[in-house]
């Protein structure tokens, strides 16, 4: 099985993982915020891939001769990124339908191959900008077309995509210097969650009781949505370049 189609299946099945949880990130702020919601489903990622790192990347890691700053500068800026991207999504749900904040995520799919070629000189071949046409016209056929103006949540999705593209970006060339994608997956879900947790116990109300009633939600949003998809992403990155992977 060659590392080419391991790649593209990754890609699509976290897609497919991404793409399904847009319903448990609307359902799932009944009783809680935006950003316990994002808090928590990030926690509750790094929880879940805590145990493939140490079962099989701890003690590579250990072994590897590694500059330690570098690789905290990559997590925190992958945290930051994530954070954002995730935040700014998820409040666009308060303001407007999830099938408009899915198509307008879409656009990153734009923003990737331009961001990779003015950040990183990354070479984009000609097959890309047809792709990224068919992707942009199957957005807009998803989308409420009786109803195209722009709404307060839809910008919001718009800036988080510049987010998701650096993120998938910065992903793509950390692991040139880093090649553990468990690890990656993992501790930029805990840096991430970090960033989102400190505005959520600053303006919402947090508490174990109300984040039971969302278990559901913030289980398929955490264990699937956060951790396993955005493993796979990474795991796809491996052999793909940014903006195929972003298609």
């Amino acid at each position: 099985m060659s590392k080419n189609f391991i790649a593209l299946t990754c890609a699509i099945s976290c897609s497919f993982l991404w793409g399904t949880a847009f319903i448990a990130q609307d359902t799932g702020m009944d009783y809680i915020g935006p950003w316990t919601f994002s808090a928590a489903r990030l926690t509750l990622g790094f929880f879940a891939l805590l145990p493939f790192f140490f079962i099989f990347e701890f003690n590579k890691i250990k072994k590897e001769r590694l500059n330690y700053k570098i690789i905290l500068g990559y997590m925190i800026l992958l945290g930051f990124f994530l954070a954002s991207g995730n935040i700014f999504q998820q409040i666009s749900l308060l303001y407007t339908d999830v099938a408009n904040s899915a198509v307008f995520t879409v656009l990153y799919v734009v923003i990737v191959p331009v961001l990779a070629y003015f950040l990183f000189s990354k070479k984009i071949h000609k097959s890309v900008w047809p792709s990224v046409l068919m992707c942009l016209m199957g957005g807009l056929l998803l989308s409420e077309l009786d109803n195209l103006r722009v709404r307060m949540g839809d910008s919001l999705v718009v800036i988080g995509a510049i987010f998701w593209a650096l993120h998938i970006v910065y992903v793509s060339k950390f692991l040139k210097i880093f090649n553990f994608p468990i690890t990656i997956a993992a501790f930029q879900c805990l840096i991430a969650s970090i960033f989102s947790a400190v505005p959520a116990f600053s303006f919402e109300f947090v508490s174990l009781k109300l984040l039971s009633l969302e278990a559901t939600e913030l289980i398929y949003a955490g264990v699937l949505s956060s951790g396993i998809a955005f493993l796979l992403q990474i795991i796809a990155l491996q052999h793909l370049s940014p903006a195929p992977a972003a298609i």
